[in-house]
Parts: structure tokens; sequence; C-alpha cells
């Protein structure tokens, strides 16, 4: 049903965790599956230098919420706005049908995060 990179990716998860040091988070639910996740950015001269994330969900929540870090981190904001939920499916060599709105969610908090962090430095 998984691939070996979302296997990987749940049982060895990178960049879990709420960092130290964040300037924004992006929290994004899905009322269907129950699945919540946190994505925490540290910006650095319009940079993500680090990122982290907290979910609650299955299997897919998880390495979808890990792939994400990984594709993300280093990118301008820019870059990483664009990340879509076929690159994060992409990256983990597939998801199932069924449980591609786990993409869904990490894209969308990825963008919520970066949406949260201009609205602070814009004040």
């Amino acid at each position: 049903m998984y691939t070996q990179k979302v296997i990987d990716h749940f049982m060895n998860p990178r960049n879990k965790g709420k960092p130290r040091e964040y300037d924004a988070v992006g929290k994004v639910g899905n009322p269907i599956c129950g699945d919540v996740m946190y994505i925490y950015i540290k910006v650095n001269g319009n940079r993500i230098e680090n990122i982290g994330w907290e979910t609650m969900g299955c299997a897919a929540a998880i390495s979808t919420s890990s792939m994400i870090t990984e594709l993300a981190r280093g990118k301008t904001l820019e870059e990483a706005e664009k990340i879509t939920k076929k690159d994060i499916a992409d990256a983990l060599d597939g998801l199932p049908p069924i449980k591609m709105h786990c993409s869904n969610l990490a894209a969308d908090g990825l963008k919520k995060a970066i949406e949260n962090y201009r609205k602070k430095v814009e004040k």
C-alpha cells in the first residue's frame, strides 16, 4: 500500500518537533480524517533556514509532514510556496489515492506558515 519512501519517512521522520526558535506556524487540519498538522518555519533573509512539524495523524500525514520539511528547507519563501501536493507525493514515490488529502495538508500547512510569517513582518 505504501512506498518504501513513505515507510522510511514514517519510521524515521525528519525535522520532527517544534523548533526552539521559529518565526511563524501554519496549522491545518482535515475534519474528515481527523489529521492535524503544524508546520513551523524560521526565516533568515527570505529563506527558510529551519523548519519543523508536529502532526497527529496517519502514516501518510506523518510522512508528508517529514517530506515537506526536506523539500522546503533552504528555499526562498517564493520557491517554498510553489511546492504542491503532487511534488510531495512524487518525492515519496507516490501515495495511495485515498491518502492524497494528506499531502494537501502538508502543502497547505507550509503555505499557511509563510502567510502568517508575512503578516507578522508587514506589521
